[in-house]
């Protein structure tokens, strides 16, 4: 193997791929990444075995090869050599690579090709393919709610519903459902995967902010899903098992209402988290009943106490229920809008977040039974 790429180019593809680069592994080679060239430039590819991601360098190939070298030491020496030039590598022997850039050199002692696992690719013909800006938009909105507790591994994903122009998200743990719907360019036959909220969030790492699609492709074994966007494929293997029938908890009614603006909503429960978090984090909203008012916000331990009130327009019968601080915050950050519709059914019933102009999402949060 011989080539030559700019510095900023490698730079910035080892940073993306790093991300999948095993640390805990018992495989040596997982703490590696596989440089191949491959059409007309330098391929990148690391994996922990639940996600791969590959990433193509521009360059010049004067000899074809490929070879696994340390990751996080070849990101260094990358980083360290100077920007704007270019970099040259070449074996000098199957397992030594040099790394020349401007008057530096680096030789890196790595390990054979054939050992690395194999990660499949993107196909000729994409499953479907979804805007990029509107699937980043919506794993945000979803993947937060997934659970982090192995206990029930299910949880820990996020069932992703294909139906013909439709795609559904949908996430949960205990206390929690997340779900979104967005279009995809392509139709296609119902099929529902169960894709982990790690790859995804690794998957949000690399989506642009634009409306350039990326195409989605399904392994024909199906135990793993392909993301490919220019440049870059993402692949994650999938969880087995039936994922909860989520819908059938989702409140279709409610008693109260309140319309609130979601940065000052988002404000006042971070005051009252910031005292919640010292005893069992527990903040109160109360609302008074029908009307152009407000909605109370507090929360109290031995260490003190907070109130507040955010400006609302209500609607139904006054009510008091108590939340998870974290989980109520967290949804208000995540969720992309600039007002927020909190419906209720009562002071044990589950809450439901919805944005204002977007009826394709909705997050409901459990409540927290308290002495009064």
């Amino acid at each position: 193997m011989k080539l030559s790429v700019m510095q900023e180019n490698l730079a910035r593809g080892l940073q993306v791929v790093s991300r999948a680069v095993s640390s805990r592994s018992a495989l040596p080679v997982l703490a590696n990444v596989l440089l191949r060239t491959e059409d007309a430039g330098l391929k990148l590819t690391a994996t922990n075995l639940e996600i791969g991601i590959s990433y193509w360098v521009p360059g010049k190939i004067d000899v074809d090869g490929a070879l696994t070298v340390p990751a996080r030491l070849m990101a260094d020496v990358v980083n360290s050599l100077p920007s704007g030039e270019r970099v040259d590598l070449d074996l000098e022997n199957p397992t030594t690579l040099r790394i020349r850039g401007g008057r530096h050199q680096a030789h890196l002692r790595g390990i054979d090709a054939e050992e690395f696992p194999v990660i499949p690719s993107a196909g000729d013909r994409p499953t479907t393919r979804i805007s990029q800006k509107a699937l980043r938009r919506a794993l945000s909105e979803v993947i937060f709610a997934a659970a982090s507790d192995e206990a029930r591994p299910i949880l820990t994903g996020v069932l992703t519903r294909f139906s013909g122009d439709q795609v559904t998200l949908a996430a949960a743990d205990n206390y929690r459902i997340a779900v979104k719907t967005l279009s995809s360019l392509d139709p296609v036959e119902e099929t529902s995967v169960v894709v982990p909220a790690r790859s995804y969030a690794e998957l949000v790492r690399v989506l642009a902010d634009s409306d350039d699609p990326v195409d989605i492709m399904l392994a024909q074994s199906r135990s793993q899903i392909v993301f490919h966007l220019e440049g870059v494929d993402l692949v994650s293997r999938l969880i087995d098992g039936q994922f909860p029938n989520y819908q059938q908890v989702l409140p279709t009614s409610f008693s109260t209402r309140a319309v609130v603006e979601r940065e000052e909503m988002l404000k006042a429960v971070r005051l009252s988290a910031l005292i919640a978090s010292s005893a069992a984090n527990v903040v109160k909203l109360r609302l008074e009943g029908n009307g152009t008012g407000a909605v109370g916000i507090s929360a109290a331990a031995d260490i003190g106490e907070t109130q507040g009130e955010v400006e609302a327009g209500l609607e139904g019968e006054g009510v008091t229920v108590a939340f998870n601080a974290r989980y109520l915050q967290e949804a208000l950050q995540n969720v992309d809008a600039d007002q927020l519709a909190l419906e209720f059914t009562g002071p044990l019933s589950p809450g439901v977040v919805r944005p204002i102009g977007d009826d394709d999402y909705v997050h409901v949060i459990m409540p927290v039974r308290t002495p009064s």
